[in-house]
């Protein structure tokens, strides 16, 4: 027969010795362990694998890094590029990043020339004029070191703002050159409202607080005076180029009105000098083939962690949202 107490226990059609209450416990405690352990120990496996993929990546990171470094203690070309919309935004293109860029180019010493090379379609008009302004600086600063444009696909508006200031502006004579002017855009509901039967109340503050609101009929005192702003800033575009490109610009009447050109009209119209490109500017211009390029990168440890993160912001969604993805 099978006996049973409170202290100890058999199984079914065992033969052996019953296991006392005493005894489960002691497994039980052995086996928890065990599994404490190998937790421990697969969570340092994967912190080994971790540290390993960063080092590695930072191997590979500042192997490139040392190459430029080599390059920047021998005469050469310093590079600057500019790609994308002039902005605060985040991703775009600020005047506290370019200057900065712009002042280590100019100081480093072995750099006989700088090489600034856009590719924009324009912005912000007070981020174009404080990076117009700070090249000014610099090249008075640094008069042996002359300061050239090399127009990639596209310079146009607030990117053209910002090459007026250069020594030279090179470009291809399939580049977009030009769109001297300023805009201001916006949107008109007011007849969607009517035909939707949605009254618009805007409670305002100062009589002029609502104005241009897109749900609210156009005021031609608002408007008039939105354009005389506009046309101050687009005076102050003009001077600027004017002030960079002074006799070498033409006298077409089109010249400030917001067109842009390709670059071989652009260089009809005095808007570039030459034809070239970057490696064309550095060798025969410069006359330093070398390059190093100084500009602004985000600090390599911010941006891996800022790539992790969104990666795990990423998977933790497709969980969320029952998403299944293969990465």
């Amino acid at each position: 027969m099978l006996g049973r107490n409170k202290n100890n226990m058999a199984l079914p059609g065992s033969h052996s010795a019953p296991v006392t209450s005493s005894e489960v416990m002691e497994r039980l405690a052995v086996d928890y362990m065990k599994d404490r352990k190998w937790r421990r120990v697969f969570k340092i496996v994967l912190l080994v694998v971790f540290v390993l993929y960063v080092l590695s990546i930072m191997l590979v990171a500042g192997s490139g890094s040392g190459s430029s470094a080599v390059n920047a203690s021998q005469p050469h070309t310093g590079l600057v590029e500019l790609n994308g919309v002039i902005s605060l935004g985040k991703g775009d293109v600020s005047a506290d990043s370019l200057n900065a860029s712009l002042r280590r180019a100019f100081q480093a010493k072995m750099s006989k020339g700088v090489v600034l090379r856009i590719n924009s379609p324009g912005g912000s008009p007070v981020q174009s004029d404080e990076i117009n302004a700070e090249i000014v600086r610099l090249r008075s600063l640094y008069p042996d070191k002359p300061l050239h444009v090399v127009v990639s696909d596209v310079c146009a508006s607030g990117g053209y703002y910002i090459a007026a200031a250069a020594d030279q502006i090179f470009a291809n004579p399939s580049s977009i050159v030009g769109s001297i002017g300023v805009r201001m855009d916006s949107f008109g509901f007011v007849d969607a409202l009517k035909k939707l039967g949605v009254e618009r109340r805007s409670l305002t503050a100062g009589t002029n607080k609502a104005i241009l609101d897109p749900f609210l009929p156009v005021k031609e005192s608002q408007q008039a005076h939105a354009k005389q702003m506009l046309a101050i800033v687009h005076q102050q575009f003009i001077d600027r180029v004017k002030a960079g490109r002074g006799d070498r610009l033409s006298d077409n009447p089109d010249l400030f009105s917001g067109l842009f050109w390709s670059g071989e009209q652009a260089r009809e119209l005095g808007l570039i000098d030459e034809f070239g490109s970057l490696d064309y500017v550095a060798r025969e211009v410069i006359g330093h083939e070398a390059i190093v390029d100084y500009s602004f990168k985000p600090d390599f440890l911010q941006q891996f962690a800022q790539d992790l993160g969104v990666s795990i912001s990423s998977s933790v969604t497709n969980v969320l949202n029952g998403q299944l993805t293969l990465q």
